[in-house]
């Protein structure tokens, strides 16, 4: 397939251009390169000729409308938003624009593309979103795809929004979509503002590792090749209209998520006093969600998809990745504001 995809400069949307392309698909990268856009998380496609980038920005319509006149895809991989947490606190309006606005382009875009080119069958959109729109659980029960929808902070309102946009647009128009929701990501090239990264550098630099609250919330951690494995097979046989719930069946505290990232480094790169003694408890933040977990039955049962890196691997392979790859993060550690604490004012 030619498939465009929005923010393929981005953490997942870069693992999922490099899986598409080593697949054999082509892949059109759409990308406003915003402060986390990173095209050097695309240097091993970069030179492919199954690989464009346009850089633009999903707030220009018109720009969109003349990348789907150029390129005339087959399928869109929809991906590029404002993603931190933190930052949707203290700025609420980007969330707004991109994740809304730029939603509701990007499903006029495709629909006037779809509608000149005699609404083929096999088009699709697939939208990709979070399971943060679910709000959030007790210490049991699992999101599943028919949990109500119940966001807690500008972030997780702004994607529940542009889901609803997405399944209108089905609706009403008859645009041929999917769309999914993951749980936690984390591995290579993850911008240094989320958890996992921010534990490794920080451990590695010698500063304090901060845990939000006393730690104890709970997520479901997915590795980013699993989560861009699960998207492009959604992609391929996942049912019009239909929604599918992508987690990686790890629950863990955010406490033991950097204990056993510090236990990693002890053993890979050891120094005199132990990693886990920088640890330091900080003010949490606001509208912190207790507990995400999914239930994937759906993608399991009706598309045979399985995590196949275990929590453990996971955090082994990332943790490595960040060591062999210093010149990477320490280039995007240099952008302004990254690295500040934000999301702790009212």
């Amino acid at each position: 397939m030619k498939i465009l995809i929005t923010g393929g400069a981005g953490f997942i949307g870069s693992a999922v251009a490099r899986l598409a392309i080593s697949r054999g698909h082509e892949v059109i990268n759409v990308d406003a390169l915003t402060y986390a856009g990173c095209l050097e998380n695309l240097t091993s496609v970069a030179d492919s000729p199954l690989y464009t980038f346009e850089h633009v920005d999903i707030r220009d319509r018109v720009a969109l409308d003349r990348v789907f006149d150029d390129h005339k895809p087959d399928a869109v991989m929809h991906l590029a938003a404002e993603s931190h947490v933190d930052r949707s606190i203290d700025g609420p309006g980007d969330f707004v624009e991109t994740n809304i606005t730029g939603t509701y382009n990007m499903l006029e875009a495709a629909r006037a593309f779809w509608a000149s080119a005699g609404k083929p069958e096999a088009f699709r959109f697939h939208h990709i979103s979070t399971d943060e729109v679910f709000g959030s659980l007790g210490n049991e029960g699992l999101f599943t795809e028919d949990t109500s929808y119940d966001p807690r902070s500008p972030y997780s309102a702004s994607k529940a929004a542009s889901d609803h946009l997405v399944r209108a647009w089905h609706e009403t128009y008859g645009l041929p979509v999917v769309l999914t929701n993951c749980s936690n990501n984390y591995g290579p090239y993850h911008f240094p503002e989320k958890l996992v990264p921010v534990v490794i550098l920080n451990a590695l630099a010698g500063k304090d590792i901060p845990i939000y609250g006393k730690g104890e919330n709970v997520r479901d951690w997915l590795y980013v090749e699993d989560h861009a494995d699960a998207l492009l097979l959604v992609l391929e046989k996942g049912a019009l209209g239909r929604s599918y719930n992508i987690g990686g069946e790890n629950e863990a505290q955010n406490i033991d998520i950097v204990r056993s990232i510090c236990a990693i480094l002890d053993t890979k790169r050891p120094k005199e006093t132990a990693y886990a003694d920088q640890m330091k408890f900080v003010t949490d933040r606001l509208g912190h969600d207790m507990r995400y977990a999914i239930d994937p039955s759906r993608i399991r049962d009706e598309l045979g998809w399985r995590p196949s890196v275990t929590l453990e691997q996971g955090l082994e392979l990332t943790v490595q990745w960040y060591l062999d790859n210093e010149e990477w993060w320490r280039a995007l550690q240099a952008r302004d504001g990254v690295g500040e604490r934000l999301g702790v004012k009212a």
